[in-house]
């Protein structure tokens, strides 16, 4: 998705599994950053600040779809 904030109306439009492939690629470069980050080797710290809110911004319209009443 490119290092940029990722905005709550794009993540509305995307479908539930768009979401959970985009959730899952920034936790595993979450994962890659903190090691480089305890090895001294991080470039960008700002980007794992920025990772971390990604993966809340995802999360929290999850939950808010999750809490709507079922249409139907």
């Amino acid at each position: 998705m490119g290092k940029h904030k990722v905005r709550p109306e794009d993540l509305r439009k995307m479908s539930k599994e768009e979401r959970q492939k985009l959730l899952k690629e920034f936790r595993v470069e979450m994962i890659t950053l903190r090691h480089k980050a305890s090895v001294g080797a991080l470039e960008d710290p700002g980007r794992l600040r920025e990772l971390r809110r990604n993966i809340a911004r995802i999360l929290t319209i999850e939950n808010e779809e999750a809490r709507q009443p079922k249409k139907g």
